[in-house]
């Protein structure tokens, strides 16, 4: 059995499992990924690899706990980049992912701050499986006292979200609402699935439901598409807190169409990984 060093971080739990690959050569199958985040193991929400970049300080591949590599990871891009600034003792990275490269910075109290680029509207950007209101799919969920919403926002922030604003998310079975919504036909990739219960203007609670991870503490992008989309119905402001079961980020949805996403992060934990 092989032992490889590793990284342990989480962004508001949720957590990660990081590998540099910058100095030496780790190839791992499907399989290997799978059980490595399953929970009976040592468990995490993604695996995510660092890599050299020749334009940026890294690049960073993504895979969720189901082994499938996804494009976006909100908290994963905030928790390495604290992990490479203290490691380069500066404030400012770039990091390089497959949509984009994006600019990270520590701030003054210590939050890491991520440039998360654009929200994407298109239907076949985001990507769904026809031209729809993309405000409203028109979905149908129900509570569990069997009362039905329809609705559904849909976006792309590196990957496809779909974010429902219902009175009281507790009163939602997500467990149960979260895999039939991820795997709907208007998805072709599949989605991540959010519940969302505005509080105030500025404060909105949400719960996620991950693609190809399920629940989940918290969720980046997740709270990147909930901001946006409250703003584009008038629900919340540009700048708004989204807040998870362990803590909140800050979304700024800046004028010129960037999302900034700021929040704390866990120190970083060296681990050994039987393989």
């Amino acid at each position: 059995m092989n032992k490889l060093a590793a990284y342990k971080m989480d962004g508001l739990g949720n957590d990660f499992i990081i590998i540099d690959k910058r100095n030496k050569s780790v190839s791992l199958t499907k399989e290997q990924i799978v059980k490595i985040s399953d929970r009976k193991n040592i468990g995490c929400d993604q695996v995510i690899f660092i890599e050299n970049d020749e334009n940026s300080n890294a690049f960073l591949k993504f895979y969720n706990s189901d082994g499938g590599e996804i494009s976006a990871c909100g908290n994963g891009v905030r928790c390495i980049a604290y992990l490479l600034m203290k490691e380069n003792n500066n404030k400012k990275i770039s990091l390089r992912t497959k949509v984009g490269i994006l600019q990270a910075e520590l701030n003054s109290k210590n939050l890491v701050c991520v440039n998360m680029g654009q929200p994407n509207f298109e239907w076949d950007k985001i990507p769904l499986i026809k031209k729809m209101n993309n405000k409203n799919l028109e979905i149908k969920i129900r509570d569990v006292d069997e009362k039905e919403i329809t609705g559904g926002f849909s976006l792309s922030i590196g990957n496809p979200h779909v974010i429902f604003f219902v009175e009281d998310f507790n009163k939602f079975n997500l467990r149960k609402i979260g895999p039939k919504i991820e795997n709907h036909s208007y998805f072709p990739e599949k989605c991540n699935v959010t519940l969302a219960s505005i509080k105030n203007k500025d404060h909105v609670k949400v719960k996620v439901w991950e693609r190809g991870v399920g629940l989940t503490k918290a969720c980046g992008t997740a709270a990147c598409a909930t901001a946006v989309s409250g703003a584009v119905l008038n629900l919340s402001e540009r700048c708004v807190n989204i807040e998870f079961s362990e803590g909140l980020l800050n979304i700024d949805w800046k004028k010129d169409n960037n999302i900034y996403m700021t929040g704390k992060v866990s120190e970083v934990k060296q681990i050994i990984i039987n393989i």
